[in-house]
This record gives structure tokens, C-alpha cells and sequence, in this order.
């Protein structure tokens, strides 16, 4: 599903935090999300954004990463291994829109697995395996992504990025699947199979200073077949825009 997670990551702080010292900081986030399900409305939330990083651990948002050690290949190339942990706000309430009436509710929940990123002067590249660990969908998905930042003077970073997103079975028939007692005249039995979604993105950010940060990041998910397929849908990709406010200390 298309960052419902809410996958604000700690370049929207861009300051590198220096070996042996810490750096923490509070602000807001705002997202506005489109799903791809029947008439469902666009959704918009708040969220209180909590930033703190130092050589052990980064956590911003809903996300943490426990950072292992790395391996230097090169001086300009480096492998990064990271432990991570997020709360994924995926799923819907069956009041959310007609072609839900009758469904049980979906619910997100926590997810857990690992991430492993080659930094180099070309583009960096990333391989994310995450894991349902409440227990809801009992879904897996796989991320490989690549991005690039560029830097416009001393205030300004652009960030491009393509990913294509692995969504196993439980996932897929969890979120898009239509059991055999919710089957109505519109809305027949589906399962889900595993799916291959492709994500584009960009994510800019502008330091005022030392403290005051601020980000908008764009994103756009085009979804694989199986999702397509379902008769909860009538998309075929879904977006989110997001934007936020950081004040370290």
C-alpha cells in the first residue's frame, strides 16, 4: 500500500550527527493519502514527529532502525546494516467506503525485519525485508529501492527515488482479498495472491538553519495485477503527499 506507514525517514533531518554524540528533535508531520479501494475518500492525518539519533540507534515518526555494524568497502563506498521497526497505520473500516459495507475491518499493526544499504557515489541502493508482527495480516513484503540526494547550496536537498515492492500472498489477500462470507452481488470472492508493486517518489528538503528543517515528500505507487484484479479496487495506483516540520535541539 502506498506509505500509509508513514516511511518519513531521518533525511528529513540531513544533518549528519557526529560518532559518539546524540541529536534529538520534536516536530509535526501532515500526510494526505489516496487508496486504491471504490470510492474511497482521500485520507488526511496529523502525526507528532519525535527525532533522536546517535551511533546505536535512529528513530523518527512511527520508525526506528538499530543500527549494526558497517562495512567499508571503499572510501566512497559502504555497506550499512540496520535492525527496523514501524507502525504501519495500513487497512480500513468497513464504513470507509460503499464497496466495504459488510467487510470485516482491516487493521495495520507493527512490522519488523531488516534493511541493508550500499552507499556509493553513483546511487545508493537498498534492500528492505519487513515482517507483520502483530499478527493481523501475518504478511511479509520486500523492498529494493534506489535514491539519490543532491544538494543545492548549504539549504537545500532533493532526493529521487524508485523502489519495486514485493507484497507476499497473506498481504495481498489480507487488504484486497473478499472471503466467502462477505461475497455479495458486487462484490465477489477473491484471493489474493503476491504481487510486485513499483514506487516513484521525490522527497525535498530545506534547512533555515542548524534547528529548523522542513520537508514535502511526493509519491506515487503504481500496483501490481493481483491488486488490481480485486473487486474492492478501481485503480490502478495510488499516492501521497506528505509534508513536516523539524526542530532539533
Amino acid at each position: 500500500m502506498a506509505g500509509l506507514s508513514w516511511s518519513f525517514t531521518a533525511h528529513s533531518a540531513e544533518q549528519e550527527t557526529a560518532d559518539g554524540t546524540s541529536s534529538w528533535g520534536l516536530g509535526l508531520g501532515v500526510a494526505s493519502s489516496q487508496q486504491p479501494y471504490t470510492d474511497i475518500d482521500r485520507d488526511n492525518e496529523a502525526i507528532p514527529l519525535i527525532y533522536f539519533e546517535n551511533d546505536y540507534v535512529r528513530v523518527f515518526g512511527p520508525s526506528a532502525e538499530f543500527k549494526l555494524p558497517s562495512l567499508r568497502i571503499s572510501d566512497t563506498q559502504q555497506l550499512n546494516f540496520n535492525i527496523v521497526a514501524e507502525y504501519d497505520s495500513s487497512g480500513y473500516e468497513e464504513g470507509d467506503a460503499r464497496i466495504l459495507d459488510g467487510m470485516d475491518d482491516r487493521d495495520g499493526g507493527f512490522w519488523a525485519g531488516a534493511k541493508v544499504e550500499w552507499q556509493n557515489e553513483l546511487v545508493n541502493v537498498n534492500a528492505e525485508w519487513l515482517a507483520d508482527v502483530s499478527g493481523d495480516s501475518d504478511g511479509q513484503r520486500f523492498t529494493l529501492g534506489l535514491e539519490r540526494t543532491w544538494t543545492f547550496g548549504e539549504h537545500m536537498m532533493l532526493t529521487p527515488r524508485l523502489a519495486a515492492i514485493w507484497q507476499d500472498q497473506e498481504y495481498v489477500d489480507y487488504y484486497f482479498g473478499v472471503r466467502s462470507d462477505e461475497v455479495r452481488f458486487d462484490r465477489a470472492a477473491y484471493k489474493g495472491k503476491s504481487t510486485i508493486n513499483t514506487e516513484f517518489g521525490v522527497r525535498g528538503t530545506y534547512l533555515f538553519d542548524q534547528q529548523h528543517s522542513v520537508f514535502l515528500d511526493l509519491e506515487a505507487v503504481r500496483l501490481g495485477s493481483e491488486i488490481e484484479d480485486s473487486p474492492l479496487v478501481d485503480s490502478s495506483s495510488e499516492n501521497s503527499v506528505r509534508f513536516g516540520y523539524l526542530y532539533r535541539f
